[in-house]
């Protein structure tokens, strides 16, 4: 599936969620910021994401997806605050983030918020792809991705 089938069916599945235009969710709004969700919202996104394009991610994938697997003791210090560890996981999947300006000072529980339109995009993408889903090769074809078994 081509990046741009995945972004608009992703702005759609947030737009109708939040009850907004569609031209208001852009690939650079944060979902807990700029657009308002609450994370009974970010359910109903993933739900509508399912349903749509086949791809289920649960809330705590979505968590697990943004931790990177990093412990909670590495990822985030004993008053919650990101650690180095912690912010070089992040920007592998926000790389919008600036860690320079957030260091020592992002609280876990404010993580979320700098989660994007885009963001999700990669994240449903890439769960797409690992599913052997048909990815659009470079000249737009699709071709199909093979299984290999072990």
């Amino acid at each position: 599936m081509e990046r741009e089938v995945v972004a608009e069916s992703v702005a759609e599945a947030v737009a109708e969620a939040l009850g907004l235009e569609p031209e208001e969710v852009t690939a650079e709004s944060t979902l807990l910021g700029d657009l308002g969700a609450e994370s009974i919202d970010l359910l109903d996104i993933l739900f509508r994401l399912e349903r749509g394009i086949g791809v289920k991610i649960t809330a705590g994938e979505l968590a697990d997806y943004v931790q990177g697997g990093i412990s909670d003791e590495d990822f985030g210090d004993e008053e919650e605050v990101i650690t180095a560890v912690g912010l070089a996981q992040l920007v592998k999947v926000m790389p919008q983030i600036d860690t320079a300006a957030l260091a020592g000072s992002l609280r876990a529980d404010s993580v979320m918020g700098l989660f994007t339109v885009d963001n999700l995009v990669t994240l449903v993408r890439g769960r797409l792809e690992s599913a052997g889903e048909p990815v659009a090769s470079e000249t737009g074809a699709e071709v199909k991705m093979l299984a290999v078994s072990a």
